[in-house]
């Protein structure tokens, strides 16, 4: 199973191309990992794949644990038209209670178990068949002597009686299934009435007269070692094994359900084993109640977050091999000891390039060109209080292998990125809005980049509206917005109106209004957020 190397839930530059180069760079140490993304991308992100090629990540809906990640008995399935010996030899091999049934084309039809088998055994019609003529053979372990139907449906009868008395007084019909010894009398008497089968007890040798005219009446005849009693005992474990079945639309599960909606339904139905289902609503086996404590977590990786309400849907069900990431430390837990890699630097993709280099491995052109996209976007071209000299060292290097002006390149990138062109106000809001965890409740920040603030001002009261609601659906202590404008090296704020006196307090405001620009203000994880969180830690 591939590893899956991802970024936050708001893919940024930096997370989607620093998850790109960190999947490159683990597959060429040998790890089978591969680049996902948790939402849709930017017009800045978007720019820069096409820019240098390379094809955007498949999606991550979420890393919950899947009945496919389920160690459930594959292959656990009978078919329907297989003898009830057969099955109940089959739940004995596999030491279950039960098994799904399937027709012949896979497809579930009921499920069977031990429990309905004695019932049918003990309850059931004691003298009717309806199997198939190689049920018989192998039930009765007998061989062929005449076959003509493959399917035998009829009456079973056995010859107890004399044979003067039994063609005297026993009526045979074209559904009759006769269990008879050496009694030629009998057998006669029974081809004579073009009887459905004949099951011939002590391997018995039909005289060749009789064979040719139960050959041209079409007669089914089958010879077994069994004595009559076995025979008659058994004959009936050969019926298929759906007419002892009672449960013919069971609970089942698809292989794409999760684990924790399987344990609800389980502890409400309480049954021992579930049919399992693939996309197709072919059976592919079992799941066994016991069986939902044994699965295979999904192997990640997490760039540019250490946050679980950042990280995909069921992030504390998956087996978390690393993080890298340049954020503060947030309410991460693991089971076990993993590698954390943390540096206080502007981006991820600058400890990406570090890595490379501790473990001599070349870096492409292509992920040159990511990496510097990353560090250019985080760190707004060197402008963001975040950028260290590592950054822009790395940076120049990168620069180097693309042979790209970092300059120019960057207001192409901006240029790109801030356009909110198509969008309604709340895409422009969500697009980058991440929820921060304090003790007792959460602040939303959405960071919007643009070099036209004007489109933003003349929706104002529409983002203001925004913030209010989300602020009382998600009961967040503050959720704003700041609108960077990378050229004027500042923000416009945008607050929700019940947190305006607290703004004033954390920024030091006299004159608090909606959109007013903050100079300087541009880094969301160095600027904006800390002061918020320090604010009510002390507070």
């Amino acid at each position: 199973m591939k590893t899956l190397v991802f970024g936050h839930k708001k893919p940024d530059t930096d997370s989607v191309c620093s998850a790109i180069s960190y999947a490159f760079l683990k597959k060429q140490l040998g790890l089978d990992a591969e680049a996902r993304i948790l939402g849709d991308l930017n017009q800045e992100t978007k720019f820069v794949l096409n820019k240098f090629n390379i094809p955007e990540p498949k999606y991550l809906n979420d890393v919950k644990i899947k009945v496919k990640n389920m160690k459930y008995l594959k292959n656990a399935y009978i078919n329907k038209n297989l003898s009830i010996e057969d099955t109940f030899n089959q739940i004995q091999e596999l030491n279950v209670t039960g098994l799904p049934l399937v027709d012949d084309n896979q497809n579930l039809v009921g499920y069977i178990n031990l429990k309905d088998i004695c019932k049918y055994m003990i309850h059931g019609d004691l003298y009717s068949l309806d199997t198939s003529y190689d049920n018989i053979l192998n039930v009765l372990n007998a061989k062929s002597i005449l076959k003509f139907d493959d399917k035998i449906k009829g009456t079973l009868l056995t010859a107890a009686y004399r044979s003067k008395t039994f063609t005297e007084t026993v009526e045979l019909t074209n559904d009759t299934i006769l269990i008879v010894a050496d009694r030629e009398q009998i057998l006669e008497y029974a081809i004579n009435s073009k009887i459905k089968m004949i099951v011939l007890i002590g391997d018995f040798k039909v005289p060749a007269e009789l064979l040719i005219k139960a050959s041209k009446n079409k007669v089914n005849i089958i010879s077994t070692p069994e004595l009559t009693y076995t025979a008659s005992s058994k004959i009936r474990l050969s019926n298929y094994v759906i007419n002892a079945c009672v449960q013919y639309d069971p609970i089942c599960f698809k292989e794409s359900d999760y684990r924790d909606e399987i344990i609800e339904i389980a502890s409400k139905y309480n049954h021992t084993n579930y049919p399992i289902v693939d996309k197709n609503k072919h059976c592919v086996g079992m799941l066994r109640l016991v069986d939902q404590h044994n699965y295979e977590k999904r192997d990640v990786i997490l760039v540019d977050h250490n946050q679980d309400t950042q990280s995909a849907d069921g992030i504390e069900e998956a087996n978390i091999l690393e993080v890298v990431d340049h954020h503060n430390i947030g309410l991460f837990q693991s089971s076990s000891p993993i590698s954390f890699r943390v540096m206080p630097v502007g981006c991820t993709a600058t400890i990406i390039y570090q890595i490379y280099k501790e473990n001599k491995i070349d870096i492409p052109s292509d992920i040159a060109g990511l990496m510097l996209s990353s560090i250019i976007s985080d760190t707004l071209l060197f402008k963001s209080p975040t950028t260290t000299k590592l950054d822009e060292d790395t940076a120049q290097k990168l620069a180097k292998i693309v042979n790209i002006d970092i300059e120019k390149y960057g207001m192409e990138m901006f240029k790109a990125g801030t356009s909110i062109k198509g969008m309604d106000s709340k895409e422009i809001l969500e697009q980058d809005f991440k929820t921060y965890k304090l003790d007792d409740g959460n602040i939303g920040i959405s960071q919007v980049m643009t070099l036209n603030i004007d489109n933003i001002m003349d929706n104002k009261n529409e983002y203001v509206r925004l913030l209010n609601d989300m602020n009382s659906t998600y009961d967040y202590k503050v959720a704003l917005m700041f609108v960077t404008d990378v050229i004027k090296d500042g923000s416009y704020i945008f607050y929700n109106e019940s947190s305006k006196d607290i703004i004033e307090t954390i920024y030091q405001i006299k004159e608090l209004k909606q959109g007013l620009f903050l100079p300087n203000i541009v880094s969301r994880k160095k600027q904006m957020v800390p002061k918020i969180i320090d604010f009510y830690q002390k507070n």
